[in-house]
C-alpha cells in the first residue's frame, strides 16, 4: 500500500515548481532554496488539508538541540590563608 496519496504527490509537484520560481516561503517568510525544505513545507500542507501523509516523527516535535562537548578544566581554588592573631 502507498504511503503518500495522489493529492500529497500534486501538491510536492507545485511547491517544488513555486521553489524553483522562488515564491516558496518558509514560516518565517524566507525564500526556500533547499530541495528538502521545499518537500517538507509541501507534505505540512497536505496533512493539513487532509491527504493521505503519514504523520510528523514524535522525536522531530521537540526541535533539535546541538549538544556541545565542554571542556573540563580543573578549577584552582585559591584558599585564604589565615594567620592567626594573638
Amino acid at each position: 500500500m502507498a504511503k503518500y496519496g495522489r493529492a500529497a504527490s500534486k501538491n510536492v509537484e507545485s511547491a517544488m515548481r513555486r521553489r524553483k520560481k522562488g515564491t516558496l516561503k518558509s514560516g518565517s517568510g524566507g525564500k526556500v532554496k533547499s530541495r528538502k525544505q521545499a518537500i517538507a513545507i509541501a507534505l505540512n500542507e497536505s496533512r493539513k488539508k487532509g491527504a493521505k501523509v503519514p504523520s510528523r516523527k514524535s522525536s522531530r516535535k521537540g526541535g533539535a538541540r546541538k549538544t556541545s562537548s565542554r571542556k573540563t578544566s580543573s578549577r584552582k581554588t585559591s584558599r585564604k590563608s589565615t594567620s592567626k592573631k594573638k
